[in-house]
C-alpha cells in the first residue's frame, strides 16, 4: 500500500489532468442517463397486476390513460377537441358521452344513471388512452401536447400527468439541493479544520467523485428521480470523513517526515488501511437495499454503493494530488481550529457511564414502540404540493365525480353477458363501489349496440378480453381500498379463473404489500451483512452485537419520533432510512471501538482505554455527523416533494442521533461489557 502512496505522489500532476479529463465523459453520461419519475415501474414483473397491465398494453394498446375534466363546453366543441387530441401521435383512443349522443341528441334524454355519472355542475369527463406505458417518453410527450392544445376549461388527471409534474418540480430543485448541502458542509468544515482553503479543496474532490458516480449511472440504463435527488447529498455526507481523515493524517505525518511527498505517501497508506473497513460497512449497508422486492431499493443501493467506492478512490488519488499541488495556499490560509476538544464532555460520559446505560435501557422500549407504530402513507399524490396541475385535476375528479381510484377488470371476451351482468351486480353491492362500466352495461342502460361507435367498443373489447371499468370512492392505498380489491378479486375468480385486476387501485395494493414486506426484510439483511463484516474487521463476536445495538437504538429513536409527533411518513422513507442510517453511521462506532481495542491491547485499564479512544475520536465523529447533517438537513427543509424532503429530514436527524448515541452510549457499554469483549475478541484474551 505504501508503494501505491508513493506512486500517487510521484504522478500527482498526471492524476489531476486525468481526473479533470474524466469529468467530460462523466458530465456526458450524467446528461444521457434517463430519469424515471414513476415509482410503480419498480414493482416486480411477475405479480398479477403487472401482468394485467401488460395485457392492457398489448391487447388494447392501453399502456396508460388520462381522464380529462371538461368545464362549460358544448357537445359540438367537445367533439372538435376530441378530433384534435386524436392527432397526437401516441394517443390511441378518445371517448366521451358526446361520441354516443352526438350533436343532435340532448343530454337531458339520457338515462339518469348515465347522466348523473358523466355530468356534474356543467362539467363532463373525457377518456384518453395512450399506446405507451405511464412513464414512457412517448406517453409523457403526448400528455404534454395534450396540455398545450387544451385551455383552462380542461383539467388533465392521470398518473402520467403526475409523473410530468413530479419531473418538473424535481428538476427545478435538484441543483438547489446541492448548493444548500455544499454551503452547510462548508460552514461545518471551516469551523472544524485549521485552514480556510482545505474545506473548498475537500468539497471539490467530493464533487468530482459525485460527477463520476452520476456519469457512470448510464450503465444502469436509468435511475429514479428519488435516487437522483438524494445521491449527491448523501454521497457528500457519507464520504466526507474519509477526506477529513486523509487531511488530518497528512498534517500529522508532515511533522515527522522530511518532505510533504513522503508525508502524503504515509497518509495515503494509513487512510487506505483505516477506511477499507468503514467503507465496506457503508457499501454493504447500501447494497442491502438491493434485497428489496420493490426494485427502487436496488436503484438507490447500487448508485450509493458505487458512489462510496468512487469516493474512496478519489480520496486516495485525486485529493492527495490536489493537497500537494495547493500546499502553499493551505499554509497561507491556516487559522486556529474553532471546534472545541470536548474534554469535559468526555469526562462526564466516563464518570456517569452507569447512569447513561440506565437511561438507554429506559428509553429503548419507548423508542421501539414509536418505531413500530409510526404511520406511513402510500398515496403518491400526498407527497406533492396541492397546487400542481395533476393534483388539482385528481382532486376535482374525486369531489365532482366521486372518481377516487379506478380498477380495470379483464375477463374472457366469451364470458356470456348474463354472467358478466351477474358478476357486475355482485361487485356493485360491495361498499365503496361508485359505479361500473362495460360494453354490456352500456347496452343494459337502453343504448343499442348498433349506436355505440366502434372506437368505444374497441376500448372495452379485444380479441381475447373484455374490460370492465370499476370506480371506487375509497382513497388510494388505504386498508378499505385494499380490502375492496381483495373482495372484487374473489368475486371475479368465481366467473373466470384467469380474470385479472389492473389499474391504479390494485397497483397501489401490491405496492403496500411489497413495501410492508421490504420494511422488515431489508433491515434484517442489512444487519446480517454488516454484522458479518464487523466480525471480520473487529475479529470479535461480542463487539458487532454491541455496535449494531447502539446504532439500532438510534434508528428506533429517529423512526419513533414521527409517531410521538403524529407525523405520517411516505413509505419509501420508512423502508430505506434504517439501512441508510445503519450503513452510514456505523463508522462512528467502529472508530471508537478500534481505538479502544488498541488501547486495551497496550495494557491500559478499561476506563482509561475507553477514555483515550473517546477523547481521540469525539471531534472526528462530531465533524462527520455535522457534515452528514448539513448535507441533508437543508434539502429536507427546502424540498417541496415530501418523498425527498422526509427522507432527507430523517437522514439529517438520524446523523445527529447516531452521533450523540455513539459518543454517549457506546463508551458506557464498552466499559460495562469489557470482560466479555476481552474474552470474545481475538488477541484480547489476556
Amino acid at each position: 500500500m505504501h508503494k501505491f502512496g508513493e506512486f500517487v505522489c510521484k504522478y500527482k500532476k498526471a492524476i489531476l489532468i486525468i481526473a479533470l479529463l474524466l469529468l467530460i465523459p462523466g458530465v456526458i453520461g450524467m446528461k444521457a442517463t434517463r430519469i424515471n419519475y414513476d415509482i410503480l415501474v419498480y414493482l416486480p414483473s411477475d405479480i398479477e397486476t403487472i401482468k394485467g397491465e401488460k395485457i392492457l398494453s398489448e391487447d388494447f394498446s392501453m399502456g396508460a390513460f388520462s381522464i380529462i375534466i371538461v368545464d362549460d363546453m358544448s357537445t359540438k366543441d367537445i367533439i372538435k377537441l376530441e378530433n384534435k387530441i386524436k392527432e397526437i401521435e401516441s394517443v390511441q383512443k378518445v371517448a366521451s358521452i358526446a361520441d354516443v349522443i352526438g350533436t343532435s341528441i340532448p343530454k337531458e334524454i339520457l338515462p339518469d344513471e348515465i347522466k348523473d355519472k358523466v355530468y356534474k355542475e356543467n362539467s363532463t369527463i373525457m377518456l384518453v388512452t395512450f399506446k405507451g406505458g405511464i412513464s414512457e417518453d412517448s406517453t409523457v410527450k403526448a400528455v404534454e401536447e395534450l396540455r398545450d392544445i387544451t385551455d383552462q376549461r380542461c383539467k388533465i388527471s392521470g398518473m402520467t400527468s403526475t409523473v410530468i409534474d413530479t419531473r418538473d418540480l424535481s428538476d427545478s430543485e435538484v441543483a438547489i439541493y446541492v448548493i444548500i448541502a455544499v454551503l452547510l458542509c462548508l460552514l461545518v468544515l471551516e469551523i472544524a479544520l485549521d485552514s480556510y482553503a482545505v474545506p473548498v479543496i475537500i468539497l471539490l474532490n467530493i464533487g468530482i467523485a459525485i460527477l463520476y458516480n452520476m456519469g457512470t449511472n448510464i450503465m444502469l440504463g436509468e435511475i429514479s428521480y428519488i435516487t437522483k435527488a438524494i445521491s449527491a447529498v448523501l454521497q457528500l455526507g457519507v464520504t466526507m470523513d474519509f477526506a477529513i481523515f486523509l487531511y488530518h493524517s497528512y498534517m500529522q505525518e508532515k511533522e515527522e517526515c522530511q518532505n510533504k511527498e513522503q508525508a502524503m505517501a504515509n497518509a495515503i497508506t494509513k487512510t487506505l488501511v483505516s477506511v477499507i473497513g468503514s467503507s465496506l460497512t457503508t457499501i454493504a449497508g447500501f447494497l442491502a437495499l438491493c434485497s428489496m422486492n420493490l426494485t427502487l431499493g436496488r436503484d438507490i443501493g447500487l448508485v450509493m454503493a458505487k458512489g462510496v467506492f468512487l469516493g474512496v478512490i478519489s480520496v486516495v488519488t485525486v485529493l492527495p494530488a490536489m493537497i500537494l499541488e495547493l500546499d502553499n495556499l493551505i499554509q497561507k490560509t491556516k487559522h486556529k481550529e474553532i471546534l472545541p476538544k470536548f474534554t469535559k464532555v468526555k469526562e462526564l460520559i466516563i464518570k456517569h457511564y452507569k447512569l447513561i446505560a440506565i437511561i438507554f435501557i429506559i428509553m429503548l422500549p419507548i423508542a421501539f414502540y414509536g418505531y413500530k407504530n409510526t404511520k406511513v402513507y402510500y398515496n403518491l399524490d400526498k407527497s406533492l404540493p396541492k397546487t400542481l396541475e395533476s393534483v388539482t385535476a385528481n382532486n376535482e375528479l374525486k369531489e365532482k365525480f366521486g372518481m377516487v381510484s379506478t380498477e380495470l377488470l379483464l375477463v374472457d371476451k366469451n364470458l356470456p353477458n348474463s354472467k358478466v351482468e351477474e358478476m357486475i351486480n355482485k361487485i356493485e353491492e360491495l361498499d365503496g363501489i361508485e359505479w361500473t362500466l362495460s360494453s354490456s352495461k352500456i347496452q343494459s342502460l337502453g343504448i343499442p349496440k348498433e349506436t355505440i361507435p366502434e372506437e368505444i367498443k374497441e376500448i372495452f373489447e379485444s380479441e381475447k378480453h373484455q374490460i370492465i371499468i370499476i370506480n371506487s370512492s375509497y382513497e388510494m392505498a388505504t386498508d378499505e381500498l385494499n380490502s375492496q380489491v381483495e373482495s372484487i378479486d374473489n368475486i371475479i375468480k368465481q366467473y373466470d379463473e384467469n380474470a385479472m385486476l389492473a389499474g391504479e387501485g390494485p397497483l397501489m395494493k401490491d405496492l403496500v404489500q411489497i413495501a410492508d414486506h421490504d420494511f422488515n426484510s431489508v433491515n434484517i439483511v442489512s444487519i446480517a451483512i454488516i454484522f458479518i463484516l464487523m466480525i471480520v474487521v473487529l475479529k470479535s463476536i461480542s463487539l458487532p452485537v454491541i455496535l449494531i445495538a447502539v446504532i439500532e437504538f438510534a434508528i428506533f429513536i429517529n423512526m419513533g419520533i414521527p409517531y410521538y409527533t403524529n407525523t405520517v411518513l411516505p413509505f419509501v422513507a420508512s423502508i430505506v432510512i434504517g439501512t441508510i442510517q445503519l450503513g452510514a453511521t456505523i463508522d462512528y462506532a467502529i472508530l471508537i471501538t478500534t481505538k479502544y481495542i488498541g488501547e486495551r491491547k497496550e495494557g491500559k485499564e478499561k476506563k482509561q482505554a475507553v477514555s483515550e479512544a473517546l477523547g481521540t475520536s469525539i471531534s472526528s465523529i462530531v465533524v462527520s455527523g455535522l457534515c452528514f447533517f448539513g448535507a441533508t438537513f437543508g434539502v429536507g427543509a427546502y424540498s417541496k416533494i415530501e418523498m425527498i424532503g422526509s427522507l432527507c429530514t430523517l437522514m439529517s436527524r438520524g446523523a445527529i442521533i447516531s452521533m450523540i448515541t455513539v459518543i454517549c452510549a457506546l463508551p458506557a457499554f464498552l466499559i460495562i461489557f469489557d470482560k466479555l469483549i476481552c474474552k470474545t475478541t481475538m488477541k484480547m484474551e489476556k
